[in-house]
C-alpha cells in the first residue's frame, strides 16, 4: 500500500483527472507512480514536460532504458527496476543485456560507457572526472548527448525518489533488486 495518496479516476478532481485521462489515452494505462505525483498537478505537468522533452533527444531509447536499469538497480527501486524492466524489454532489450545495465554495464560498448557515466553521476551527485566526461566523448557522445544523460539521471533520480518514499504497490511484472548469480 502506498505511503503518499495514489490518485484514482474516482478521488481526482477536475484537473487531476484530465491528466489522468491524457496519460491513460496516450500508454493505455495509468502507472501508479504518475498517479502519486497526481497529488500535484504542478509536478506531474512539470514530469511530463521534462520527460516528453528529454526522449525527443538524440540518445536511442535502448540507452535511455539502460541508465533508467542501471540507475533503479543503484538506487535499490523495485517499483522502477519493474517498470524499466518492461519498458526495456519492449525498447528490445533482452534478459542479458538487462543483467548487464542492472549491474552498470552493456553488451553494447558504446552504450556501457553511457550507463557508466550515469552511475558516476549519481554516485557522485556529478562530480564526475575530466576522464570520464573525455570516455563519453571518446564514445562518439557529444556534449549534447552528455547533457541528455545528466537530464536522464536526474528524471530517473526523481522517479526513484517518489517509488522508494512512497512505496508504491507495482503495476508491472514484479523484478526483485536481488540479483541472481
Amino acid at each position: 500500500m502506498s505511503r503518499i495518496t495514489t490518485i484514482t479516476n474516482e478521488t481526482a478532481n477536475t484537473e487531476q483527472k484530465e491528466l489522468l485521462d491524457a496519460i491513460q489515452s496516450q500508454l493505455g494505462m495509468v502507472p501508479n507512480f504518475l498517479k502519486v505525483f497526481a497529488n500535484s498537478p504542478a509536478a506531474l505537468r512539470a514530469f511530463l514536460g521534462l520527460h516528453g522533452i528529454a526522449n525527443e533527444g538524440s540518445l536511442e531509447p535502448q540507452t535511455r532504458e539502460r541508465i533508467a536499469l542501471a540507475l533503479a538497480q543503484q538506487n535499490a527501486c523495485e517499483y522502477c527496476l519493474s517498470a524499466h524492466t518492461a519498458i526495456g524489454k519492449k525498447a528490445g532489450l533482452n534478459g542479458d543485456e538487462i543483467s548487464a545495465n542492472r549491474a552498470g554495464s552493456s553488451q553494447d560498448a558504446k552504450a556501457a560507457i553511457a550507463v557508466k557515466l550515469a552511475r558516476s553521476l549519481a554516485e557522485h551527485t556529478g562530480e564526475v572526472t575530466t576522464a570520464e566526461l573525455l570516455e563519453a566523448r571518446n564514445a562518439g557522445y557529444s556534449d549534447a548527448d552528455i547533457v541528455e544523460i545528466i537530464t536522464h539521471v536526474g528524471l530517473n533520480i526523481l522517479t526513484n525518489m517518489i517509488g522508494k518514499a512512497s512505496r508504491l504497490d507495482i503495476d508491472f511484472p514484479k523484478v526483485a533488486l536481488k540479483i541472481s548469480v
